[in-house]
């Protein structure tokens, strides 16, 4: 009995033992589940924040980099106004001053580009008019000079059918001696043998390729060379050197022909009379141009200029 009484005393001090330890264990274990839920938050919390982190830093890039592309534009624009302020104060010498090419809107074409001419057109007007570029104009007209100078002044005809280009030509005509010929072109007078008004030149000056076509066929016919002053709606074809400008307007081609009747004169060892040529005596009376339009004109030629292109 006493014995069996201890037995159960010593199960029972081994079953409350066992329980403990099972205690011991399920505790030990929550611990280590919580340290577990601990260290995971605490990544979470870590990837949230470097997450954060992360965006911060690129919406900090990314406003950097709007900032940065602010100030690249501003730069650029800066240095536009800059080069634009110096290519206006840096003009070429022209063959005349720029006004008097604007005075005379030897710069403005018509509504119609050709292909031809298309390469010396800055931009359209608002009504739809080409504007040249002046400076590709001065360009021409030196080249032009060029050419022209080579030759003796019986051996050249201008022709000129508009009315507008009459008093211009017939100006040119006395200053230089060169022959002329206004209203009507006679046909056949450089291609007929049996005309009595035969001539053979070397050279002829055409104001229009298009109104004076029948003079610019005959010396295609007999194959001399031309030079024709070619508006925007002009071909240069048949030609082997062009004016570019307006040919329609009288002080238009009143200046071209006093560009050349001078540079011609001067060449030919007559300065004295080049000098007391005047302008108006080719183009009639021209009225100044407001000084804010000159600045505006110079400031579309500038704009061709940076562009440069056409």
């Amino acid at each position: 009995m006493g014995r069996k009484k201890k037995l159960e005393t010593t199960e029972s001090v081994s079953e409350g033992n066992d329980v403990e330890a099972e205690a011991a264990v399920i505790e030990e274990k929550e611990l280590e589940t919580e340290k577990e839920l601990s260290l995971l938050e605490k990544e979470k919390s870590s990837e949230r924040e470097n997450k954060n982190e992360g965006k911060a830093k690129s919406e900090e890039k990314e406003s950097e980099d709007k900032t940065d592309k602010k100030k690249e534009k501003k730069e650029k624009k800066k240095l536009s106004e800059v080069e634009l302020k110096r290519v206006m104060t840096d003009t070429k010498e022209t063959l005349v001053p720029l006004t008097d090419y604007i005075a005379c809107g030897v710069h403005l074409g018509t509504k119609v580009i050709t292909p031809d001419l298309r390469k010396f057109v800055y931009k359209r007007r608002a009504d739809g008019l080409a504007v040249l570029n002046t400076n590709l104009i001065d360009d021409k007209i030196r080249e032009a000079v060029k050419f022209f100078n080579e030759f003796a002044a019986e051996d050249i005809f201008i022709a000129g059918k508009r009315e507008a280009s009459w008093p211009a030509i017939e100006k040119f005509s006395e200053v230089t001696g060169i022959r002329a010929f206004m209203k009507k072109y006679p046909s056949g007078i450089i291609t007929n043998l049996r005309l009595e008004t035969f001539f053979e030149p070397k050279l002829a000056l055409i104001c229009d390729p298009w109104v004076d076509k029948n003079a610019l066929n005959d010396s295609n016919i007999v194959g001399i060379p031309v030079l024709g002053i070619c508006d925007t709606n002009n071909y240069g074809k048949g030609m082997n050197h062009i004016i570019v400008g307006n040919n329609k307007s009288r002080k238009s081609v009143g200046l071209i022909l006093f560009i050349l009747a001078r540079e011609y004169l001067k060449a030919n060892g007559k300065a004295d009379v080049a000098k007391k040529l005047k302008m108006e005596d080719f183009t009639g009376k021209i009225e100044e141009m407001p000084s804010n339009e000159r600045y505006e004109t110079r400031a579309v030629e500038v704009g061709e200029k940076a562009k440069e292109g056409v």
